[in-house]
């Protein structure tokens, strides 16, 4: 294997935001906002390129394997099938603080709906993330407006209610709708929605954003240059 002319693709790749891999024609990580690579990779990237500039033998081979694989498309998520017996055969989920953002929020917004109604909320809220007009993490997007009165984005943050996880079942069910969206589920339901709304209430921004899904109770808009 040689060494530098790895490293120079791999400094080219975090360079060039991941538009390529060495040895393939087109990239399958998208760079953005929320998942910029280079603050990560910087300082491991930079030693190695130092040692290479000084001219020195031992220069890590496994360092830049671990590098190039972070470029490479970490989810394992299976084929997603809209029911209860899909999600009935998928592993007790858990995770870390941004997957419990969401399992909350489709809790408190979405355990009614249906399993596809769930997909289509966590789909909002992760659409949300990877847009410019809004906070970059979930719990950003989840809690972006709490404790303004009249200007959370969602509900339940900020309706005065405790927030008590009170049916395990519906819980479990949303964990796991949660888990397969942070792990790379596809967002194929709402065809990039930003907004949403109960059949309840007639919201005055629905009248100016492209209507563009309804799924059980919710109906689905995207905002404009979203």
């Amino acid at each position: 294997m040689q060494i530098p002319a790895k490293l120079k693709a791999l400094a080219l790749v975090v360079t060039l935001g991941a538009s390529t891999l060495p040895g393939q024609s087109r990239a399958e990580v998208t760079v953005s906002h929320s998942n910029d690579p280079n603050p990560v990779l910087g300082l491991e990237l930079n030693a190695l390129l130092n040692q290479e500039r000084n001219g020195l033998e031992n220069v890590d081979a496994d360092a830049i394997e671990r590098l190039l694989a972070s470029f490479k498309p970490k989810s394992s998520t299976p084929a997603i099938s809209y029911s209860r017996d899909f999600l009935a055969s998928q592993p007790a989920a858990k995770g870390g603080e941004q997957w419990q953002c969401l399992a909350e929020a489709l809790y408190f917004e979405a355990r009614g709906e249906s399993v596809k109604g769930q997909f289509a909320v966590a789909e909002v809220i992760l659409n949300r993330v990877s847009s410019s007009k809004f906070p970059n993490t979930v719990c950003g997007v989840v809690h972006q407006g709490t404790g303004k009165k009249y200007q959370c984005q969602f509900t339940y943050t900020c309706d005065g209610y405790a927030d008590v996880v009170r049916e395990k079942g519906a819980w479990d069910q949303v964990a796991k709708v949660a888990k397969l969206m942070i792990d790379g589920a596809p967002r194929t339901l709402t065809q990039g929605a930003t907004h949403y709304h109960t059949r309840a209430v007639n919201p005055r921004w629905a009248r100016a954003f492209a209507k563009t899904a309804q799924i059980g109770v919710h109906m689905f808009y995207r905002m404009p240059q979203a």
